[in-house]
């Protein structure tokens, strides 16, 4: 659609790519079909084609309201509108880009913005969030139900392998799941032992950028991302093969790094390595020989969630759930399988009412074939879904460990 960019947007450069993107658009509608925001609402103003609409008219230099901005805050961007978008719309870097202009012309109340800063305080940072972690579940039963659903309770810890192979990958713990499921990126590397490779673990990486990110602290985000590029790229010149991804949310954004820093003279090229180098652990088992892969006896009747991460942004639909097939795992039959949990970074928390609910048609999708425990490939839909599921839920990876 013809598309005529306000001089006040024009005149900076992270704006550049708006016109392309919005021009690409059809408004075939497809997208509301899959959109979980619109199927819960009804309100074509919180569709994908809606919000586009939005957008446009606010980079062309329309009046720009709160409610423009509320429409664009309740979008998850699962970006499920791009894997059924005919036209290819890059739709989740363009409500990335919406919402900080967003903001320019209609800035948040002083009690959003402390919040939004509080967040970026915490979630982003291993050690504060381990330390509320903890405390957290230390007074657990004590807690209102609206914190309680978010902490599960304490497990016993798994064993680090102690082998030491030739073949090396990397891991970056990040930041929540370090502390809330540590039995994730062990059981990665009990299962990458048995296949004769050592998981290196880089201790001083940081937060991959996705809370700065999303809550439109992009400065941070980018400080963020070439902090952990300046970390892996002598390790991956020394021949590390891949950045081992266990969480597909922070996976989408280690992915994302080449777009992010594309104008970045110095790391644009280190950024599109890096990006190429993240791997999802499905994408790593897939090309292994898994004879030496077990599954737990314990394991029983398995739903698999695949979160919008790893399907929409990574596109690999359907991917764990075929290897664990394959494997031997019964797999439970499930429902409406591309639409989101509604756990979505900081959505959660920001958007609770339309979180929870989104989150109750999940569990009822992932449950009706009664499975006996359901996996995931992201920190944050774990949590999200296990805070109010009466079936255990884990880390797939996690059907494979050893003890």
């Amino acid at each position: 659609m013809k598309t005529i960019i306000a001089k006040e947007f024009a005149d900076q450069p992270q704006f550049d790519s708006v016109k392309g993107i919005l021009q690409a658009c059809v408004h075939c509608g497809f997208c509301t079909a899959t959109c979980p925001t619109y199927l819960l609402l009804g309100d074509e103003r919180d569709s994908p084609r809606g919000r586009i609409y939005m957008m446009k008219a606010m980079f062309e230099g329309e009046q720009v309201t709160s409610a423009t901005r509320n429409h664009l805050d309740r979008c998850l961007t699962c970006r499920s509108c791009e894997t059924t978008c005919p036209s290819g719309v890059e739709y989740g870097h363009l409500v990335d880009l919406g919402r900080i202009a967003a903001e320019q012309k209609a800035p948040r109340s002083k009690v959003q913005q402390s919040i939004r800063w509080g967040l970026r305080q915490v979630l982003p940072y291993r050690h504060r969030f381990g330390l509320l972690f903890k405390l957290g579940q230390r007074f657990r039963p004590v807690l209102p139900q609206m914190l309680k659903q978010h902490l599960p309770k304490a497990s016993k810890k798994l064993s680090l392998p102690q082998g030491d192979h030739t073949r090396v990958m990397l891991s970056l713990p990040g930041c929540a799941q370090a502390s809330a499921a540590p039995n994730t990126d062990i059981a990665a590397a009990q299962v990458l032992d048995k296949l004769g490779i050592t998981l290196k673990v880089i201790h001083k990486s940081g937060c991959c950028g996705a809370v700065d990110h999303h809550l439109n602290a992009h400065d941070k985000a980018l400080q963020k991302a070439r902090h952990n590029i300046d970390l892996v790229w002598p390790e991956l010149e020394a021949g590390a093969e891949a950045i081992v991804v266990t969480a597909s949310g922070c996976g989408a954004t280690l992915q994302d790094y080449g777009h992010m820093l594309k104008n970045d003279a110095i790391y644009a090229h280190k950024a599109q390595q890096v990006s190429a180098a993240a791997k999802d652990m499905v994408e790593i088992l897939e090309k292994e020989d898994t004879a030496a892969l077990k599954i737990l006896k314990t394991a029983g009747k398995v739903a698999v969630h695949c979160p919008c991460t790893q399907q929409h942004a990574m596109q690999l639909p359907g991917r764990v759930k075929t290897l664990l097939k394959q494997l031997g795992v019964e797999i439970a039959a499930t429902h409406n399988d591309h639409l989101c949990c509604g756990s979505a970074g900081t959505y959660s928390l920001l958007q609770p009412r339309l979180s929870h609910q989104l989150r109750d048609n999940k569990l009822h999708d992932l449950t009706q074939d009664k499975p006996d425990q359901i996996v995931t490939a992201n920190i944050g839909c774990q949590l999200h879904l296990g805070g109010s599921s009466k079936v255990p839920v884990k880390h797939w990876l996690e059907l494979l460990a050893s003890d």
